[in-house]
Formats: structure tokens, C-alpha cells, sequence
């Protein structure tokens, strides 16, 4: 769906520094949001002038508190912390230029820049979730071997609403009316909401980011939007970017986007799928043979997210609510099980060429971290092809009716995440302590709330 003429200028490829500055002085862009993605995949950062901007791209980058990266959903800080220094010391954000992009609902030329974080002395800030993507994808190549990959990612719209005690509700549609009931692929039952698509590709497009194609998922107002495959690194880049897109297309139509794993009760929960294939040096795919059938990586590979998707599902379902997502009364997935073009499993080969030949990772939650969840996807592929395990059997059947094997709640999947020598192995101690200290402290800041649950059945019950 092409761009209409609220926005028409499409965010150039930038490949050097002499570049955006010719291109930042000839558009007139006066500001330049220079953002970096915290544990939670939230925007931190600086709104910086033009002109301070280029400085800072000369002079190596910009200054920011190395707490950024220990922050909190709510916004909190990680006082004790194993990780980040007691004195809260600076770190230096450095423009990726190939990044940057136009925002494309302002008013006035602004641009938009993901950053790379490095300490003082120039070595990379290790436990940044732009640092372990890369380093993961470092780890395939030093084997000559490239991921691909592909995310699908779903969210709801919703009314408006200021109170967090309310419960969320869906949207009036073009037709006047709220939608009810479940309109899984329902062609009408997305054009509802076309006044909101419509914009969100506008913003895509001109922001850079590849959305394929979209459906109505199972859920009132619920829908999905699929990336077309690519480098890792610049998927998790442009998913970063698409939730924001968005949230603001929704809220310039009076409505609310939330990529919250499970945000109503007894309707299905978000998803973001992510597909994955292999290249080797020839730029072939590793999980087909010549003659099209499977080749042994691929067992290899499905091995390795069998036995290590449930250790990573802090890093996948990354909070409190994206455990309600993964129940037995779901489409979600209730464990690693594998199966051909099999959607009740956690686990699924679809259907395929034997170029196109891929595993889809449906387990990992419309909340994770971009960068984090790709990053954990691959790094368990990747333990499993260096340990060469085979799977279990392939799964014919309905997945759910073989129970839940994964954690049930974000406490069990950190314990089980901070013992697993694999992953501390790939990822490094440093990262894996800083992710659980954050997702940690969430976890105690969640725990003091008084629920409506409880208050409805606690208060004069017992």
C-alpha cells in the first residue's frame, strides 16, 4: 500500500557520515532523535539540534548515564546491580548512520537514529540489546554461516482509555460499530480499521521499514503485520521502529495500539513469530539438501530451540503479562513441540521451497524486545547445531493436547535462564545478570500491587 501524500518523501539509504550530514543540512531537518533501545526495547536517549548532531557524529557520539540500560518498564532503576558502575558513570551513544530515517508524523522535518552504545575507552557497552544481537550474528559468521529471518508481529487497537483499573475495550470501527466475536482473516472485519492501516503503511514506507502483508488475527480489532526476510540486525531495527509507527498512527485516529501479550481477558494473546532460516558460504540454505529434502542442520537446529526456547523465556516473554498468553484455552503455544505447516506447536517447518526452507519460533510474545527475542531465537539454533542433538518426533496432532511444558510464570523463567551455562555461554554472564536484575526488579515493583482479583474475591471471603 504506497504512501499517500501526507507523506512524501521516503528516508533515504545513508551509508556514511558525509552523507546524513549533506542530507540533514539540504532537508532542513532541524532535530534529530537519536534513540537506543533499552532492555525493555523502549526508546531512550536525546532530542538533539542539526548542528549538535553533527558534532557529536565527529566527535564520537553522545553522552548519556549508563542506568538507561538498567531501567525499568515503570521507568525504575536497578540500584544493586552486578553489572553497571556504583557511580552511575557515563556511557557514549554512537549513530548508526545507516539508520536513520525521517519520523514522518511531525509536522516539521525531524529524523530519527538508532545508536550503538560504547564506554569510555571505545569498547562496546556488552549487555546492551543492540551489542548482544550483534554479537550473536558475529558467532554465525565466525562459522561462515548468516540467519535470515522473518518476524510477524500482532497487536489490538483499543478505545482510549486514562485509567489503568479499567478494563481495555475495542474500538469503533468505519462502520460506526464495535467488532465482536472472532474474525480470524475477516476481509471486512479489517477494513473496519482501514483509516488506521492506511496510515501505518504511510509511516512504514516512508520510514523505511518493509511491512508485507496483513491480516485480521482471532481477536476484536486484533491485527498482524508481517516484515519480509532479511538480516537480523535490520529486522530488529525496523520492528524497534514499527511498534512506535504504530501507536501514533492509532492515536491520530483517537484509538490506542498495544503490543501487550495478552491484553484482554479470554480473547487470544500477541505474538511475534519468528521465522528463521541459515545460509552457508555459498549463500544456500543449510536445512535443504540438493535434491530439496531436509538436511541434517535443520533436526540439529529444531533440537536446539526444543531444548533451549524454555530456558530463554525471560528473553521471549519478557513480562509479567506474557505468561497469561501461553494457557491451554489459547491458539498460543503451550510447548516446544515441532510439526510440519502445524500451528498448534510451538515449533513449526511451514510448508516451502527448499530455498525457502525455515523454523518458526512461535513462542515469543508481541512484548519482547526486538533485538533480545531475534538474539535468543538464534542463539538457541545456533547451541543446537554445534551440539548436533536430534529433535523429538515430529507432532501430527493437536500440540495442546500434550500438555504445558513451558515455564508458567517470569520468576521460573529467570531461574532457569540464570543456571543455563549454554546460553551464559553465548550471551555472556555480564548481559544475562543485567537482564535478570531489571526483569527482576519489574517483577518485585508488580508484586506490591493490590489486584481487582483479589480485592473481588479476597476482601470479605477470608
Amino acid at each position: 500500500m504506497p504512501a499517500d501524500s501526507k507523506f512524501p518523501e521516503v528516508s533515504p539509504v545513508v551509508t556514511s557520515t558525509e552523507d546524513i550530514i549533506h542530507w540533514l543540512r539540504e532537508r532542513v531537518i532541524d532535530e534529530i532523535e537519536c534513540l537506543v533501545p533499552d532492555m525493555n526495547g523502549m526508546m531512550r536517549g536525546k532530542i538533539v539540534p542539526r548542528e549538535d548532531f553533527i558534532s557529536a557524529l565527529t566527535s564520537g557520539g553522545l553522552r548519556l548515564p549508563e542506568t538507561i540500560l538498567l531501567q525499568a518498564v515503570s521507568g525504575d532503576t536497578v540500584n544493586d546491580t552486578k553489572v553497571g558502575a556504583e557511580t552511575d558513570r557515563d556511557i557514549v551513544a554512537v549513530p548508526d548512520v545507516s539508520t536513520v530515517r525521517i519520523v514522518p508524523w511531525y509536522e516539521e522535518p525531524t529524523a530519527q537514529v538508532i545508536c550503538d552504545c560504547v564506554n569510555s575507552d571505545d569498547s562496546i557497552v556488552d549487555y546492551a540489546p543492540r551489542s548482544v544481537l550483534r554479537h550473536v550474528i558475529s558467532l554465525y559468521e565466525q562459522r561462515g554461516l548468516r540467519p535470515v529471518v522473518a518476524p510477524e508481529l500482532e497487536f489490538y487497537l483499543v478505545e482510549r482509555s486514562v485509567d489503568p483499573d479499567t478494563p481495555l475495550t475495542v474500538p469503533v470501527g468505519l462502520s460506526g460499530r464495535k467488532e465482536s466475536g472472532r474474525q480470524a482473516y475477516g476481509i471486512e472485519a479489517a477494513n473496519e480499521f482501514d483509516h488506521v492501516v492506511e496510515d501505518i503503511y504511510a509511516y512504514c514506507e516512508a520510514s523505511r521499514i518493509d511491512i508485507g502483508t496483513m491480516a485480521h488475527e482471532a481477536g476484536p480489532a486484533q491485527i498482524e503485520m508481517n516484515f519480509k526476510h532479511g538480516d537480523p540486525m535490520e529486522l530488529a531495527d525496523q520492528v524497534f521502529l514499527f511498534k512506535r509507527a504504530v501507536r501514533k498512527a492509532a492515536i491520530a485516529h483517537d484509538m490506542y495500539a498495544t503490543f501487550m501479550a495478552q491484553p484482554h481477558q479470554g480473547e487470544p494473546g500477541s505474538a511475534m513469530h519468528i521465522h528463521q532460516s541459515v545460509l552457508g558460504r555459498d549463500g544456500v540454505n543449510i536445512f535443504s539438501n540438493e535434491d530439496g529434502s531436509d538436511a541434517p542442520p535443520l533436526a540439529h537446529f529444531i533440537a536446539g530451540l526444543q531444548r533451549y526456547v524454555p530456558v530463554a523465556m525471560g528473553l521471549v516473554c519478557p513480562n509479567v503479562n506474557a505468561f497469561r498468553r501461553i494457557r491451554m484455552e489459547s491458539d498460543a503455544p503451550i510447548n516446544v513441540h515441532w510439526g510440519r505447516d502445524n500451528r498448534t506447536c510451538g515449533l513449526r517447518v511451514p510448508d516451502s521451497n527448499a530455498a525457502a526452507r525455515r523454523v518458526e519460533n512461535r513462542v515469543a510474545g508481541a512484548d519482547a524486545n526486538p533485538y533480545l527475542a531475534i538474539a535468543a531465537t538464534l542463539a538457541c539454533g545456533l547451541v543446537g547445531l554445534e551440539e548436533q542433538h536430534q529433535p523429538e518426533p515430529e507432532v501430527t496432532i493437536d500440540a495442546h493436547t500434550l500438555g504445558v511444558t513451558l515455564p508458567a510464570h517470569i520468576q521460573d523463567a529467570l531461574l532457569s535462564l540464570s543456571g543455563c551455562d549454554p546460553l551464559r555461554k553465548v550471551f555472556g554472564s555480564r548481559f544475562i545478570d543485567a537482564f535478570i536484575e531489571v526483569k527482576t526488579l519489574e517483577w518485585q515493583l508488580y508484586n506490591r500491587v493490590i489486584s481487582s482479583w483479589e480485592r473481588e474475591y479476597l476482601l470479605l471471603n477470608v
